[in-house]
C-alpha cells in the first residue's frame, strides 16, 4: 500500500467514525455494541437504516459526509487532532470505562497522556481556604509528575489547573474546544491549549448545556487513578464525578471542612461512606500509588496495556420471536440487561441484538449501570 493510499485509507476510517459517532441516537455503548459487531465503521453506517427498522422505529438521521468534513476541517483550524477509542493515544484508563467517548477532541501536549492523572474537583463557589488548599494540592501533586485533571469551572477548578500549572494540567471542556466556560477562564484555557492539554467529547462550537456537564465529569473521572474532592454540596456535580470513580473502580478521595459550612457536607458524606480522607498530597500519593505502579492494579496509566481494536464475532440475528419475549420483558422502569438474558432464556448476543435494534430505532433507553428501558 503507498503512503497516499494509506493516508486516504485513514482519512476514510476517521470520517466514518466520526459520521456513526454524529449520528442521532448512537451514544458510545452503540458505537462500541455495532463496532464489534460489524467490524468496520463504514459497515456499521451501511447496517444501521435496516437494524432501526427490525426495532420498530425510523432509521436515524445519519450524519452527512459534508457536515463531518466540515467540522475536521474546523478541529485542524483550531490545531486541535482527534483521538478515537481504540485506537493510538487513546487514554487506556479511560477507554476502560463502558461509556468511554468515541472520540475525543485534543489540543495540547500528547505527551501528557502517559502521566498517571488525578483529578482534583469541588465546588464552585469555594472558600479562600479551600482554594488556597486546592492551589497548593495540585502544586505539589504536578511537582511530584502527576498530571492534574478538572473541568475549568469556577472556584476549585480554576485553583486545581493554576496551582499545578499551565503546562502540568489537563482541562476537560463541556462544549467545543473552541469554547470558554466560565468567560474569565479564557486566559487559563488558552495557556493549558498551548502548553497542557484541553480535551472536548462535543464538536467545535458547542454552547455548553446542563445535559453536557455530566458527561464531561465521567471524562475526569475516567482519566484518572482518582478522584479529590475539595468542597462540594450534597447533590452537586462534584459529586456525581466521585460517585462516577467510584463505579469506574478508581479511588475517591475527599477534604474534610467544618459541618458548620454546608460546602463540607459534600466531603464529610463521602469520608463517612468510605473515600479516603485527605489532608496532604502525601495522603493522595499513597491512596492511588506511586507513578509506574503494575498495571495489574489499575492505576498505573503510563504503564496500562494499550486498548485494542474491537473484534468482530460471528454476527447473530434475532428473529420474531426473540424481539417480542425481549420486548415483552422492557418497560418503563430501568432494568439490567443480566436481568434480561435470564429471564428470557436467549443467549446473550441475540438480546443484546434485540436491544441494539430498539436503540436505533428510537425505542430504548440506555441508564447507568448497564441497566435498560423502553422510551415513552
Amino acid at each position: 500500500m503507498t503512503a497516499d493510499l494509506a493516508d486516504a485509507t485513514l482519512y476514510d476510517d476517521r470520517i466514518a467514525r466520526l459520521r456513526l459517532i454524529r449520528t442521532a441516537g448512537i451514544g458510545p455503548v452503540t458505537y462500541r455494541q455495532l463496532i464489534a459487531r460489524f467490524g468496520t465503521p463504514a459497515a456499521a453506517l451501511a447496517a444501521v437504516p435496516d437494524m432501526a427498522r427490525r426495532g420498530g422505529g425510523k432509521a436515524p438521521a445519519v450524519a452527512t459526509l459534508a457536515a463531518v468534513e466540515a467540522e475536521v476541517a474546523a478541529v485542524e483550524r483550531l490545531g486541535a487532532r482527534y483521538l478515537f477509542v481504540g485506537q493510538g493515544l487513546y487514554p487506556p484508563l479511560l477507554a476502560h470505562i463502558e461509556t468511554a467517548p468515541p472520540a475525543l477532541i485534543l489540543r495540547g501536549r500528547t505527551a501528557l497522556l502517559e502521566r498517571q492523572a488525578v483529578a482534583i474537583v469541588g465546588a464552585r463557589n469555594a472558600s479562600a481556604a479551600a482554594v488556597r488548599f486546592a492551589r497548593g494540592l495540585a502544586a505539589e501533586l504536578a511537582d511530584a509528575g502527576y498530571l492534574v485533571v478538572s473541568g475549568l469551572a469556577r472556584g476549585i477548578d480554576t485553583a486545581a489547573h493554576a496551582g499545578a500549572g499551565a503546562a502540568r494540567t489537563a482541562g476537560v471542556i463541556a462544549g467545543g474546544i473552541d469554547i470558554v466556560y466560565p468567560p474569565e477562564n479564557a486566559d487559563l484555557q488558552r495557556a493549558i491549549g498551548d502548553g497542557g492539554l484541553l480535551l472536548a467529547e462535543q464538536p467545535p462550537g458547542t454552547e455548553p448545556r446542563a445535559r453536557h456537564f455530566p458527561y464531561r465529569n465521567r471524562i475526569i473521572a475516567g482519566l484518572a487513578g482518582g478522584t479529590v474532592v475539595v468542597e462540594a454540596a450534597p447533590r452537586s456535580g462534584s459529586l456525581i464525578t466521585a460517585r462516577l470513580a467510584s463505579e469506574f473502580g478508581r479511588d475517591v478521595m475527599a477534604v474534610p471542612g467544618s459541618p458548620l459550612d454546608p460546602r463540607a457536607q459534600g466531603c464529610n458524606l463521602l469520608i463517612r461512606e468510605g473515600a479516603v480522607l485527605v489532608q496532604s498530597a502525601a495522603d493522595v500519593i499513597e491512596a492511588i500509588g506511586p507513578i509506574g505502579r503494575n498495571a495489574a492494579h489499575g492505576t498505573g496509566q503510563g504503564v496500562a496495556a494499550p486498548t485494542r481494536e474491537y473484534e468482530a464475532p460471528p454476527p447473530v440475528d434475532a428473529d420474531d420471536r426473540d424481539r417480542t419475549r425481549v420486548v415483552g420483558l422492557l418497560g418503563p422502569t430501568a432494568v439490567g440487561v443480566d436481568e434480561i438474558v435470564r429471564q428470557a432464556g436467549l443467549a446473550p448476543a441475540i438480546v443484546q441484538t434485540v436491544l441494539l435494534e430498539l436503540e436505533l430505532g428510537g425505542r430504548l433507553d440506555r441508564h447507568a449501570g448497564g441497566r435498560v428501558s423502553l422510551s415513552f
